[in-house]
């Protein structure tokens, strides 16, 4: 038997400790192992805490693989009976096992990781300076031609030591040779330098355009944040380095390789894409290197041509689907505070209200369109003016073309009231909104104070009872909202508090019935599967409606081939 440390078994299994989700381990499981074609296994893992998802069926200890499908299901000692010569066997030494996440909101490139300057940490929460922000960037224009754009990503204001933004000052000192921009990790707003704002003929007197902003200090003189539809103005001036055919379909794949890696070390086993190449997606998953099933959510060329050509969403299998379209936005971001609000932003002047990116008009015509095609709508709505624009647009297309089981999907869907509640419910609206996100982020609840953050996530009140989480899951078991971290995650601020009480319990935080996103795992109608119809992906041998292909519980109740999914999420024992 080879013997593995926590980490190697993370990485075996394709997963991360982020986000194992169960109740208390009750002992030996009641439960023989069902098995169908199960000898000569190619995997058999055992000594786990395996939570099935099944209320009837919930746990059990081991669990054997063939074909990438579950065989067999039950105790070690009977688990251990499938094992041959060739088997790889993996000791789970009581860490806790479950199926893998859907992710139900990300975009998903990888080239960004690969080949960009990385100005923040993707993967970890760490705080930088911006001293090391110039340092990486002055590093990549000393390697490129002048004229050329030098650019940082994954860039966070709240997780900087220095406790400021990033300025037009500091980028010109990276170079004055090279428009230079620094991206905010929420994708909404910018920084650029003196060179980028000269070379868009960008000044103090340019007039903010419509959905966007050219941010200004006290004394009305540029300070290089630029926010959202204000950003196009820089797509066009610079060069910026190009590659023939053959390097971007190579540099696409092995994106697409990598991130497919990241997903499965955190657990997350299903995705929902953001666009991207299609093609190279299917390249990677030709050559064996995609390990999480996509819904495929598309734009431009790809959204025209199902348009035009019939194709609605759903069409694909398992591992490659075409899902709801790419998000298509109408305001900004929370984390970058430029959602659109109806009320003005706390402490902000002149009064600020957000950015709006396009009309209801326009709106309109869109939703209709993409609607009456059989294609799911996903908008990018933050704001409650936002909202109610997605809602109002969505409720028009279904007066005037009845489709059942729209599922209409709103990404983020952050500020809420009674009224857009009522209208989400009525419409079947599917919020994939964050919810790892008020674990990892209470330091930009300030921004917006206790009386806005009563209506922002929340969670709760998303759920048909009041009991479980949808949206972009990571796995986050939510009693760790009212905790703080041993790490460096999160600074305590009243603000996490009142998001606890009132996104998430609507009550007091004390003595609560801990909510779980495993709910969305037991039923996947309730969960981020049923925002692209994960849970149609059904199997003969599974006896419950809406169960998903890879349910292990199917294996369990009746003895079927099931296909295993990527990865697995696991933790070790407390």
């Amino acid at each position: 038997m080879t013997k593995h440390t926590r980490r190697e078994f993370l990485g075996l299994t394709g997963a991360s400790i982020a986000g194992a989700i169960g109740a208390p381990w009750f002992g030996t499981m009641p439960l023989a192992a069902q098995t169908v074609d199960a000898h000569d296994a190619d995997l058999v893992v055992f000594n786990a805490k395996v939570y099935t998802m099944d209320n009837r069926s919930p746990r059990a200890e081991a669990f054997a693989v063939k074909a990438g499908r579950f065989v067999a299901v039950g105790r070690t000692a009977d688990i251990k009976g499938l094992i041959a010569k060739g088997t790889q066997t993996i000791d789970a030494k009581q860490m806790t096992i479950v199926p893998g996440f859907t992710d139900c909101h990300n975009h998903a490139p990888g080239t960004t990781l690969l080949y960009e300057v990385l100005v923040g940490n993707p993967f970890e929460v760490e705080f930088v300076t911006i001293r090391s922000i110039v340092d990486k960037l002055r590093e990549r224009a000393r390697e490129t031609p002048a004229g050329r754009w030098v650019e940082g990503y994954f860039f966070d204001d709240t997780k900087m030591k220095d406790g400021r933004l990033v300025n037009v000052h500091d980028l010109d000192e990276v170079s004055k040779d090279h428009p230079v921009a620094v991206h905010h990790r929420g994708g909404h707003t910018s920084f650029y330098n003196s060179k980028a704002l000269e070379l868009a003929g960008v000044t103090k007197n340019t007039k903010d355009p419509a959905g966007g902003t050219f941010e200004r200090d006290e004394q009305g003189t540029l300070n290089g944040r630029v926010t959202d539809r204000a950003r196009a103005v820089f797509n066009n001036v610079g060069t910026r380095q190009t590659f023939t055919p053959d390097e971007t379909a190579r540099r696409g794949r092995d994106g697409l390789a990598h991130i497919s890696k990241q997903f499965v070390r955190y657990g997350l086993t299903s995705v929902h894409h953001q666009g991207g190449d299609l093609f190279a997606l299917q390249q990677v998953r030709a050559r064996g290197d995609l390990l999480h099933r996509v819904s495929y959510e598309m734009n431009g060329r790809v959204l025209e041509g199902m348009i035009t050509s019939g194709i609605a969403t759903g069409f694909g299998d398992e591992w490659i689907r075409l899902g709801a379209t790419s998000e298509h936005t109408i305001d900004g971001s929370f984390s970058e505070r430029t959602m659109a609000l109806s009320i003005p932003y706390p402490g902000v002047t002149p009064p600020y209200k957000g950015n709006v990116t396009e009309t209801q008009d326009e709106l309109n015509g869109w939703i209709e369109r993409v609607h009456r095609a059989g294609i799911q709508v996903n908008c990018h709505a933050n704001g409650d003016v936002a909202i109610d624009m997605v809602l109002s647009a969505v409720e028009r297309a279904q007066k005037l073309f009845p489709r059942p089981d729209a599922r209409p999907k709103i990404t983020h869907c952050t500020l809420i009231n009674d009224d857009l509640l009522r209208r989400i419910k009525a419409t079947g609206t599917i919020p994939a909104c964050f919810t790892s996100y008020a674990y990892y982020n209470t330091d930009k609840f300030r921004f917006y104070g206790e009386e806005m953050m009563k209506r922002a996530m929340a969670f709760r009140s998303f759920t048909p009872d009041g009991d479980s989480g949808h949206g972009d899951a990571h796995g986050l078991e939510w009693r760790d909202l009212g905790r703080e971290s041993t790490r460096q995650r999160r600074r305590s601020d009243p603000h996490q508090h009142a998001q606890w009480r009132v996104c998430v319990t609507r009550g007091d935080h004390q003595g609560i019935d801990y909510i779980r996103q495993a709910r969305g795992l037991r039923d996947p109608r309730r969960g981020p599967a049923h925002g692209r119809s994960f849970e149609d992906q059904r199997h003969p041998d599974c006896a419950h409606r809406g169960r998903r292909r890879d349910d292990v519980s199917g294996v369990i109740r009746r003895g079927g081939r099931l296909p295993i999914q990527s990865a697995f999420v696991a933790r070790a024992a407390a």
